[in-house]
Parts: structure tokens; sequence; C-alpha cells
């Protein structure tokens, strides 16, 4: 190569350097949007296909269907849980300026609680009788525990805003997604050739395997004990359910909600109707161990263990969407160091035909 097209090339190249930069300094602030539109549309293709058939192949209709419900679902929570927010807070001011907090008596055996039992019942039994005291002696508490609270919701309706415009991204990309497919394949097969349209299948199965294997049962079991719940008469089995549904994603499991439900209701039930209780949460508490797995491994040949090590770290490292994409990467990787190790064992045996024939001849 002359020294002109040395200098074109490495033009070339820094111009494509600049816009790459440029380009990925602009797709950065939304990349977590981007990546949970790229999930979600990848994890409910099979459903809008499902509906386009049904409505005569009209897809943009289907994927608005599709937008709206998702739309319902994350926009519903962003606004009930922000109006139920300020609700409380404004009735919780409206009570501190007038004096008249009216908190029921301090819970029967508080006071007997080592170490904080005594302390918490005269704090307690102080903004019960005396508000103005207590908030001259515990305001700043108050108002960092409020702020802490206050942060927390406002981080949860962001969480839930982010949440929608990944349906509105996912939206646009159902539509157009045997395009989309493509050009992803291609791609893959540029740079893992010749196997990278497989490794794009792969992860795509890997996606909504994992969609069905930790959601769908988390949503499943979750749903399930909020119904047998409510059947025996707690009072709180919505938010249980919930508690239930986000430890099953983030794959901590149930079981500190099931084991102090059970000992409760063998404390506050009869016997038949605890024995009963017991004999159905314990084996919805250890459903998830059977059907995640068969669900996650349907249809793919990368090892089950494998799935459930990036579906374990990834959460871990990477949060929800960790649940996703750690077990993608780490099928492609497994898949990469397979196919590198049955080339090499490939290009030995092809070495040692050759060399067997040129012995013979």
């Amino acid at each position: 190569m002359d020294e002109r097209r040395l200098i074109d090339l490495g033009i070339r190249l820094l111009f494509l350097g600049v816009f790459a930069f440029a380009a990925f300094t602009i797709i950065l602030p939304l990349s977590g949007i981007v990546v949970w539109a790229i999930i979600l549309a990848v994890a409910i293709y099979p459903l809008f296909d499902w509906l386009s058939a049904k409505l005569g192949g009209r897809r943009g209709l289907a994927s608005t269907l599709i937008t709206l419900l998702g739309l319902a679902l994350t926009i519903g929570p962003l606004w009930a849980s922000v109006s139920s927010f300020f609700a409380h807070f404004n009735d919780l001011s409206d009570k501190l300026q007038t004096g008249k907090l009216d908190l029921p008596p301090a819970p029967e055996g508080l006071s007997e609680i080592a170490l904080i039992g005594p302390k918490a019942t005269e704090i307690w039994n102080l903004f019960n009788n005396n508000l103005a005291l207590a908030l001259e002696r515990y305001g700043d508490v108050v108002l960092g525990f409020a702020s802490t609270i206050g942060g927390a919701v406002a981080g949860l309706s962001f969480q839930l805003l982010a949440m929608a415009l990944s349906v509105i991204v996912m939206g646009m990309m159902l539509s157009p997604g045997p395009k989309l497919g493509d050009m992803v394949q291609k791609f893959g097969n540029r740079v893992f050739a010749p196997k990278g349209g497989e490794f794009v299948d792969m992860a795509a199965a890997t996606v909504r395997n994992v969609s069905r294997g930790v959601l769908g049962v988390a949503a499943l079991q979750a749903g399930l004990m909020g119904i047998v719940m409510m059947l025996f008469g707690i009072e709180a089995a919505g938010p249980l359910a919930v508690v239930v549904l986000i430890l099953g994603i983030i794959q901590v499991g149930p079981t500190i909600v099931v084991i102090p439900l059970v000992i409760w209701a063998w404390g506050s039930m009869g016997t038949g109707a605890a024995l009963l209780f017991t004999a159905i949460m314990i084996p919805l508490m250890l459903m998830d161990n059977f059907l995640r797995p068969i669900f996650i491994a349907k249809g793919l040949n990368t090892p089950i263990l494998v799935i459930l090590v990036g579906v374990i770290g990834g959460v871990l490292s990477g949060g929800l969407i960790g649940i996703f994409v750690g077990p993608v990467i780490l099928s492609v990787f497994y898949e990469l160091v397979v196919a590198w190790m049955e080339a090499d064992v490939a290009e030995e045996i092809e070495a040692d035909a050759e060399a067997l024939e040129a012995a013979r001849k």
C-alpha cells in the first residue's frame, strides 16, 4: 500500500471514529430505554405476530394496541403511586399543622422488645400526647425519613416513566421487526461469521425464554399466592403478592414472605385452616424451582446451568436488565468457546488425515 492510500485510509478511519463517538455520545443517555425496548420487542414479538394475523395483517394497528396496553400497565401505576403519595403527604401536612396527628396506641408488646422497645414506645407516646415537643426533639429525623420516602417514590416514578418511554420505542420496533431482524442478522454475520446469524437467533430465543421463565413464572406464582391469601382472609394479600412478584423477579424467592405467613397462620387460624394454608403455600413457594428451568431451557441448546448463572449474575451486576442481558452474553460466549474448540479439533483431525494420506503415498 503506497503512502497516499495509507493517508486516505487513515482519514476515513478518523472520520468514521468521530461519527461513531458522536453517535455513541448521543445514544448513551437513552441506552437503558433502548435496551429495555429491544428486550420487550423481542419478548412480545410472537404475541404481536399472532395479533396482527388476527387483525388481517394490519401490523400498524396491532403495534398500536400493544403499545397502548403497555402504556396503561406502566403509566397507570405511575399515576396511582404519585397521586397516593401526594394525598398522604398533604393529609400528614394538615395534621402536623393542626397538631392532630391521631396515631393509634403503641402496639402491645412493643415495649418488651429488647434494646429498642422501651425507647420506641416512649417516642410513639410522645407523638401521641405532645406533638410540638416530639417535633422539637425528632423533627430532623422525621424530615430525613420523609425525604427518603419522597426520594424513593420519585425514583420509582422515574423508572416507570422510563419504562413507558421504552414501551413507546418498543411499539415503533414491532412493525418493521423483520427488516430490523435482517439488519441484526447481517451485522452478526459480519462480526461472528459464519455463525453470527445463529447467535442472533439464540439471543432472541434466550430473551423470550427468560421472559417466560423469570417474569412469567414470578407473575404466576405471585398471582396464585395472592388468590390463596385472599381466600384465607389475609387483608394485606395484594401488597404481599406484589412483594412476592418482586422477589421472584430478582431471584430472591418468596420464602421470606411465605415462612412468616405460615407461622402467623398457625398462631392465628384454627388447626385445620392453618394446615390447609400450609399445604397450599409451601408447594406454591417451591413451584418456581421446578417451572423456571423448564421454561428457560425449552428449545435452547445452551446448558441450563449457563442460562441460570447468567440470570443470577446478571441481576446482581446489572439489575432487572441484567436478567436478560446476562444469559444472552453467557450463552453467546459459551457457543463461541464451543465453536472455537470444535474448530481446533476439526483442524487437528484434518491435519492427521492429510498426514496419513501422505504416508500411504
